[in-house]
């Protein structure tokens, strides 16, 4: 048999194992509609193995964004062990107390200077400002101190002015905590119950700090208003928002809500980037209390992290507040290194209902259907 003889029949006996879609499809006489349009429509309808699969790809793709990807591990051999072992001595017994130590010292000096500011100088509301705003600073900077944190700050530091907001992506907490210890920003954030709870209602509040909680929907228009407030007080502290809505491993940036570019504001935006070599600073709140998620910090070597303060931007003519904050998530990703991914992050907290899953499966299938009949 000849070479081509060959492949003809081989070819034949693939074509043989081949599944023919069209077995899958109706009947002519049931053909009401082109075929272009049923054979999309069918498919769809008699492919629930192929629509689990691209489920579960984008579940990946979504859940990769709030997964911890711990370091290979080192210690793996008789050499490495030892050294291994002398760092666990001098993390968790030797610095692990200097460090409870410090932040006890600045708790100390803080509620010391606080409570009498707070309360022997409500006739004095500038100065108590001014002062209030001063210990925030400084607490934080213990707080900082008490994880060995190694902070590089670039670009002019951020001044009071009214109409400007600043955005930044989103990994811990502790975002907050690292930006608060340069400037007392008042921040937008979720409502959190324990010790933090209480540290917003009673501490952070003074420096004009708003709350909201995702279970009350009525939270949206009340925050929206101090929002709008707050923006175009003259001598109220530098509004901050982290417009993903949740914590993001600092690898990739989920999408931005469009609040903080509806306020018809410039919007300064600051690009948060975490050296992972010491200590992973992205904080799971599903799977980490905020106390342990401190406590990993204090015992690892040391928090290291850039932090870059960008150009502001403002709505240019005929953009939309959608438009403006993927630009500006475009320049934060750009100077920090991170990934674009097209997901909400409150996907994370609740998933969509079926009626919503099954609305967006048919506006996907009429967008494919006019793009074939384009063709």
């Amino acid at each position: 048999m000849s070479g081509a003889a060959l492949l003809k029949s081989s070819a034949s006996e693939l074509d043989l194992d081949r599944p023919n879609i069209e077995d899958y499809l109706p009947s002519g006489s049931s053909i009401q509609e082109p075929t272009a349009k049923l054979r999309l429509r069918d498919l769809l309808d008699i492919s629930p193995t192929l629509t689990e699969a691209a489920g579960a790809i984008v579940d990946d793709s979504f859940t990769r964004c709030f997964k911890s990807n711990p370091p290979e591990p080192w210690n793996w051999n008789i050499y490495l062990f030892p050294l291994w072992c002398c760092g666990v001595v001098i993390r968790y017994l030797i610095l692990f107390p200097a460090r409870v130590l410090i932040l006890t010292i600045g708790w100390i000096i803080f509620l010391s200077t606080f409570i009498p500011v707070n309360l022997l100088l409500k006739g004095h509301p500038k100065l108590r400002a001014k002062l209030e705003r001063f210990l925030v600073e400084l607490i934080c900077s213990f707080f900082v101190a008490s994880w060995t944190g190694v902070v590089k700050y670039h670009g002019p530091r951020p001044s009071i002015r009214p109409k400007q907001v600043f955005v930044a992506n989103h990994t811990s907490m502790i975002d907050f905590i690292v930006l608060e210890q340069m400037t007392a920003f008042a921040v937008i954030m979720q409502k959190h119950p324990g010790w933090v709870g209480l540290l917003q209602s009673t501490i952070l509040e003074s420096i004009g700090c708003i709350w909201f909680n995702r279970t009350e929907l009525k939270d949206r228009e009340v925050v929206a208003k101090k929002l709008n407030d707050h923006v175009r007080g003259a001598d109220n502290n530098p509004l901050l928002i982290f417009p993903e809505g949740t914590c993001v491993n600092n690898h990739y940036s989920v999408m931005f809500k469009k609040g903080a570019f509806e306020l018809g504001c410039s919007v300064c935006p600051i690009a948060i980037k975490y050296n992972k070599i010491f200590v992973d600073a992205f904080w799971n709140s599903r799977k980490q209390s905020f106390t342990m998620h401190l406590l990993q910090l204090m015992t690892s070597w040391a928090v290291v992290c850039d932090v870059w303060y960008l150009e502001p931007q403002v709505l240019k003519p005929g953009e939309t507040p959608i438009e403006f904050a993927e630009r500006v998530r475009d320049i934060i990703c750009a100077r920090a290194g991170l990934k674009k991914v097209p997901w909400d992050g409150y996907l994370k907290h609740s998933r969509p209902s079926p009626k919503y899953r099954e609305r967006k499966q048919q506006s996907f299938a009429e967008s494919v259907l006019q793009l074939l009949d384009n063709k």
